[in-house]
């Protein structure tokens, strides 16, 4: 569709709001509601559900009743798999549906929306399908008196509690497993951005998940999301976010049942360019991209560009020719591809780092603006691709998660220095490396503490692969069989033969 077709079907679009319980939309038990606000143009999109303490106990009662009736956690392997390649072939054909509510709601450009959030949604609920009758269990080399087996069973409830900046995506990573080996699941979408997921928990009753079985409770999360993990019964807690709130949920685990905690916890990823780069052009449109896509909105973005100080300035340059060439503007243009911050909070938010760099100093070498990009938008959230050179990293610049499309540079003198700054951050989600010399690039990539490391790439992304970080960047895993297993316990059965 075209710009005109997406605005008209903006126009007539009408977004759930209420809660997915027990298989039915419902209010919140208290009536309240949260007012839902469009990054494009700040206009009023609708309202969701205010869920608190009740709504979340209903819908962990709904969920841990299904469980022991069996009715999803007791069916046959092939039963689960059909019904979750059925969700995955449903997210497809609600694709531009999906696309419009995650657009509207969280201000990703609308092409991003519709070719990488969904498709991506929709494989990674096909991809664990098709694991399931893939994955065994063991055979223990017990005496020949007995015969031990280990399994894998589901761990009961799930609370997934996802953020803001890829509500599709990020939730299938945390729903499609969990579901997958046979969990009833509760899932918390942010505030900000809770429409698609309650979308797909109808899409998942459509496509024959049991009732009970997923549940969305939208609210706040110091209520909602509070309320889930402090829950006696709750199994385990998957949570994205902030490295404070993380911690708010090991808190929670502890004051209630001690359920188990995963967290993914954001970042502050460097790209390291040594002298020896064999491509620079390559090099500024992956870092480029990799900072202002989404509006910088990433958890793994390279936010920090380590940089030899020989090359330094050509790189620099070679980045502001291909960040001049982005398209700011409404996220309901699919020619748009750096769009609107999530919301007036978290606007104001990346602003203050913008001010930070003028009152120290800095050298603002590319944007820098936040003004809207075209008439009509006058409402909306946006901040300009930027680029800021002469940065310490000692700076709150170079250490603080900004979440907006601001790249920070630094320069560095040899390989010890660039190690050392790279891993001068609390945080450790992902980093790459940029050199032709693969010994330097292997002994680089192993002394890089981070969850991932791309070397001459960036942000190339598979389910086939896990996602987490070290340090403050969490000790979860989205992603891969890691993930499959990750909701599951193991059994030992031990039968006495003798």
């Amino acid at each position: 569709m075209d710009y005109k077709q997406w605005l008209a079907k903006a126009d007539s679009i009408q977004p759930e709001g209420r809660m997915f319980i027990n298989g039915k939309l419902s209010q919140a038990q208290s009536g309240e509601t949260i007012a839902v606000i469009a990054p494009r143009n700040g206009a009023h999109l609708g309202k969701i559900a205010r869920g608190q303490l009740a709504d979340v106990d209903l819908a962990v009662k709904a969920a841990r009743s299904a469980f022991d009736a069996g009715v999803w956690s007791g069916l046959d392997v092939r039963a689960r798999q059909a019904v979750l390649i059925r969700l995955s072939d449903l997210i497809l054909e609600h694709q531009e549906e999906l696309a419009l509510l995650e657009s509207l709601d969280t201000g990703h450009p609308i092409s991003d929306a519709l070719n990488v959030d969904v498709k991506s949604a929709a494989r990674t609920y096909r991809w664990y399908a098709e694991a399931l009758d893939k994955v065994y269990g063991e055979v223990a080399p017990a005496p020949n008196s007995a015969l031990v087996t280990v399994t894998r069973e589901p761990l009961g409830v799930i609370g997934a509690v996802v953020p803001w900046n890829y509500p599709l995506i990020i939730s299938a990573w945390k729903v499609a497993p969990a579901l997958a080996v046979g969990n009833s699941v509760v899932l918390k979408p942010a505030e900000d951005a809770s429409l698609s997921a309650i979308k797909i928990a109808q899409l998942a009753l459509e496509a024959g998940v049991p009732a009970g079985v997923f549940n969305v409770v939208t609210g706040y999360g110091n209520e909602a999301g509070a309320a889930l993990g402090l829950h006696p019964d709750v199994d385990k807690v998957s949570f994205t976010g902030s490295p404070t709130v993380g911690r708010m949920f090991q808190g929670y685990a502890a004051q209630s049942n001690g359920k188990q905690v995963a967290l993914e916890l954001g970042g502050k990823s460097p790209h390291l360019v040594f002298e020896d780069v064999e491509d620079l052009n390559a090099a500024a449109v992956a870092i480029t991209w990799g900072i202002f896509y989404n509006a910088g909105q990433t958890c793994h973005g390279g936010s920090r560009l380590l940089v030899h100080d020989s090359i330094a300035e050509q790189l620099v340059q070679e980045i502001e020719k291909v960040g001049r060439q982005f398209v700011l503007g409404d996220p309901l243009d699919p020619k748009t591809q750096v769009s609107a911050i999530i919301s007036e909070r978290q606007h104001k938010r990346v602003c203050g780092y913008l001010d930070l760099a003028k009152q120290e100093g800095y050298s603002v070498r590319l944007g820098g603006g936040t003004s809207a990009p075209a008439a009509g938008l006058e409402g909306g959230f946006y901040v300009q691709p930027t680029v800021i050179t002469e940065v310490p990293n000692s700076s709150r610049l170079a250490q603080e998660e900004i979440f907006g499309p601001v790249l920070s540079v630094i320069t560095f003198k040899d390989d010890q220095e660039a190690v050392r700054l790279a891993n001068d951050s609390e945080y450790g989600l992902a980093a790459s490396i940029w050199t032709k010399d693969i010994t330097r690039a292997h002994k680089v990539s192993r002394s890089v503490r981070a969850g991932t490391v791309w070397i001459n790439t960036f942000d190339v992304a598979d389910i086939i692969v896990p996602f987490g970080g070290f340090k403050n960047s969490g000790f979860g895993r989205d992603r891969s069989l890691h993930a499959l297993d990750s909701y599951t316990g193991l059994k030992t059965t031990w039968l006495n033969l003798g």
